[in-house]
């Protein structure tokens, strides 16, 4: 019996399956059909295949005690599924071409590299440039370069990338390198062996020659396109430095999580442990499948995405997408952080309380788009309920009240190893600087920071850490500042309140910061003021608690 035979009878059609899979119940707004999931045409030029083409046999896996691990409706309510919706990164992209037009079109090219892979890879193999604009809204357009570019970091992308370079500077800033050019059927990577009777399914039905490929499970994977280095512009578009933008590689190399052999794919997409077929057609038991959830930090685009899926185009349902919400916030709050109250007495009219807090992943906390914060935010009541000391409260607006950053561009909060009074904030976060040493969230404006004391994992040695992943400004100096944690002394003044005083301490985190939303309102595009509205519409659920902690004084 052949190979089409055996899929006919199973009832296999990839457009069919590919719109039963998209066609499910949705609570919020149904978004339209969208053509992502048509195969593109059958061309051996053509290096991607959207991930619709995988969906069919990669969806309904299910494991022996009933937990459902799809591998494509959890990549689909991902951040790396919709890359190129991001109406966040949309409105940056803009952003960067309107203070610097002269070099729009590599401007787009560059920011095409992660957000939309393969639409870029296509167009400079053919030699041209990638775009993004050409590309969007999403729900207007369907051509070939526009379906690669919806389905953001799809299947076909990541698969395809070899071991070449892997590791290496070369191949940061995506610079991986993709394998068989000019073969036919194309390899793509897993960590499997496949019998050759079964990659032929795969040959049928996508195009692609399923091969072992352990570099798949390795950081240094996705190290590609999560080490980036931008270049700063000057007036006329020339290059006048530049700034370590996104150090998550690095990072982990410097930390003790490298030396435990504790990659990325470990923590962000964790192996189920019973024996699941990775199929659902003819798929035999595999030890290890990872699930393809690629849990992050971003919750709160998870939610815009959710609720704006009509004008943005989303095609996973909204329970999906809420799982996902629910996922990632589950994560944060058991897996990134911990805050401890180690001491908290009053002498001499001061309640003096000493907090520890410590990051739990493997890597600076928070890493990744330098728009992420995360804070302490302090309350102290008296006997009575009554509140004595409030130090981080976030408002309705998503800005953190005391925050110098917050009220005023041009400023920012500094590094504390003691906090005094209600308007200093201890803030973990990246400050930019442009060449003028003013504060920035232009990312080809900025040449260096002005300040980083974002938590260190656990390993990591400042003193040694090398420039790109360095500490900077306060934290510097601080010896309670160090790869095992921050430790920082509230001193209160309690005249006229009575004790025991109540201590509730939690670490917040925001993968938008209101200072980077704010900036945008001054420019006068579609893609900004868009995704103003929506944070401004959603500010009150742009942060969420990751850790914590209570005491009463003794």
């Amino acid at each position: 019996m052949s190979v089409a035979t055996v899929l006919t009878g199973l009832g296999f059609d990839r457009t069919q399956a590919a719109q039963r899979s998209a066609a499910q119940p949705d609570t919020v707004s149904k978004a339209p059909e969208t053509p992502s999931r048509i195969a593109l045409r059958a061309d051996p030029e053509v290096l991607f295949k959207t991930s619709g083409n995988c969906m069919p046999c990669h969806n309904s896996l299910v494991t022996p005690s009933g937990e459902d691990v799809s591998i494509g409706a959890s990549w689909r309510a991902s951040m790396m599924a919709n890359s190129g919706r991001d109406p966040y990164w949309q409105a940056s992209v803009r952003r960067e071409t309107i203070d610097h037009p002269s070099a729009g079109a590599d401007i787009q090219d560059e920011c095409a590299i992660c957000h939309m892979p393969m639409a870029r890879a296509t167009a400079n193999a053919a030699g041209r440039k990638g775009q993004v604009f050409a590309h969007l809204p999403v729900k207007d357009h369907g051509d070939d370069q526009a379906l690669l570019a919806h389905d953001g970091v799809g299947c076909a992308m990541c698969h395809q990338i070899s071991s070449e370079k892997l590791g290496t500077p070369e191949s940061f800033v995506g610079g991986f390198v993709l394998a068989g050019r000019q073969s036919t059927p194309r390899p793509i990577f897993g960590p499997f062996d496949t019998e050759k009777g079964l990659t032929t399914i795969m040959r049928s039905s996508a195009e692609f020659q399923p091969t072992k490929g352990d570099h798949i499970r390795q950081s240094e994977l996705c190290a590609t396109c999560h080490t980036l280095i931008t270049k700063a512009l000057g007036p006329q578009g020339q290059v006048i430095g530049q700034l370590h933008e996104q150090m998550m590689y690095p990072e982990w190399k410097h930390s003790a999580f490298e030396v435990e052999q504790r990659s990325c794919q470990s923590c962000h997409m964790p192996s189920v442990e019973q024996e699941t077929p990775i199929a659902s057609v003819l798929g035999e038991p595999r030890k290890g499948l990872a699930r393809h959830v690629f849990v992050g930090g971003n919750f709160f685009m998870l939610r815009l995405l959710n609720r704006y899926r009509l004008d943005l185009g989303v095609e996973a349902p909204s329970h999906e997408l809420e799982a996902s919400t629910l996922r990632t916030i589950r994560n944060l709050q058991s897996e990134t952080a911990a805050v401890t109250v180690e001491r908290a007495e009053t002498a001499g009219g001061r309640l003096n309380v000493d907090l520890a807090v410590r990051n739990s992943t493997g890597h600076k906390l928070p890493t990744g788009y330098p728009s992420r914060r995360a804070w302490l935010h302090v309350a102290v009541r008296d006997r009575d309920g009554r509140l004595v000391f409030e130090s981080g409260a976030i408002a309705p607006n998503g800005l953190i009240q005391g925050d110098d950053n917050d009220a005023d561009a041009a400023k920012f909060e500094p590094h504390y190893t003691e906090i005094r009074q209600p308007d200093q904030v201890q803030v973990y976060e990246s400050i930019m600087s442009d060449a003028a040493g003013l504060p920035t969230t232009g990312l080809l404006t900025a040449v260096r920071y002005l300040k980083d004391n974002r938590l260190l994992p656990r390993g990591f040695d400042k003193a040694t850490a090398t420039e790109d992943i360095q500490v900077v400004g306060g934290a510097t100096q601080d010896v309670d500042f160090t790869g095992a944690g921050d430790r920082i002394r509230y001193s209160i003044d309690t005249a006229g309140s009575a004790g025991p005083f109540q201590i509730d301490v939690e670490l917040r985190f925001q993968p938008v910061g209101f200072r980077w939303a704010e900036n945008l309102k001054r420019y006068d595009a579609p893609e900004a003021q868009r995704f103003t509205g929506y944070y401004d519409s959603m500010a009150a659920v742009s942060s969420e608690t990751l850790a914590r902690a209570a005491a009463v004084s003794q």
